[in-house]
């Protein structure tokens, strides 16, 4: 005569079950706020190329024109002087997905909000949103 199996039937109980689908959903927003913010780094990484350009473009004309203030440049005289001689002077798009032009009348050039600077890194010397030091 055969004997009963006592051995309990596989699978997964609904504790385990429950603690698989947390653990995937919280690796899944980590991977999401990572994600977020790369993102926003590499657009501030981006702004401050394009600020660094502007940068190199006005101390080059103002080499070629050294009586020339700074306060007189124009964004037609430095735009021969871009590096990768770009057809329209280059504008910088924030955070909030608005387009903002750059100010070439002080030195470094900075992003301009209102009648303000932009720079959401909150600090003019960490060469993001800003030319830095």
């Amino acid at each position: 005569m055969k004997q009963p199996s006592t051995r309990k039937p596989t699978g997964f109980t609904l504790v385990e079950m429950s603690l698989v689908i947390f653990l995937l959903i919280a690796l899944m927003s980590t991977g999401m706020f990572a994600s977020s913010a790369i993102t926003k780094w590499q657009a501030g990484k981006a702004a401050s190329e394009t600020l660094r350009g502007v940068y190199v473009a006005q101390r080059t004309y103002l080499a070629d024109y050294p009586t020339t203030a700074v306060s007189a440049l124009t964004r037609t005289a430095l735009l021969p002087y871009l590096p990768d001689r770009p057809a329209t002077f280059p504008t910088i798009t924030g955070l909030d997905g608005v387009a903002r032009d750059i100010r070439v009348t002080v030195s470094p050039p900075v992003i301009i909000q209102g009648s303000g600077t932009y720079d959401p890194s909150g600090n003019s010397k960490d060469s993001l949103w800003d030319v830095g030091e």
